[in-house]
């Protein structure tokens, strides 16, 4: 018969009474919160779209298109698995991108039209 009053089980390495859980007594795995950069973002009216491919970059990979898109004077890379965009030349465009060494590139499904929130219901 086990000695231990705060215990029903008798083991040898049971030395510390059992507590209930709660709030304070869980230790929850926490990872660093270090602030991550913004995405930066761009928009301005399409000036020139080149389109390159389709490249594939090894076996059984879908097949896809290079877009290098001119907007106000930069070049900004695109992949899509379409050949044709949504958006076309003359239309003011918003997106999110990232820069990969000397290379801007658009975040997939970032790239849409810019819409004035002044002329939206004038155009209806």
């Amino acid at each position: 018969m086990s000695s231990k009053t705060g215990n029903s089980v008798g083991n040898a390495d049971d030395n510390h009474p059992v507590h209930p859980i709660n709030s304070n007594s869980i230790t929850v795995m926490q990872r660093s919160f270090q602030k991550r950069k913004p995405k930066l973002e761009g928009r301005g009216v399409l000036e020139k779209i080149i389109t390159d491919g389709p490249h594939s970059d090894w076996l059984g990979m879908p097949d896809y298109f290079i877009h290098t898109l001119t907007v106000g004077g930069e070049e900004y890379k695109y992949l899509a698995a379409e050949k044709t965009l949504d958006v076309g030349e003359g239309d003011t465009i918003v997106f999110r991108y990232k820069e990969q060494g000397k290379e801007k590139r658009i975040d997939k499904r970032s790239l849409g039209i810019y819409i004035d929130p002044a002329q939206y219901m004038l155009d209806n």
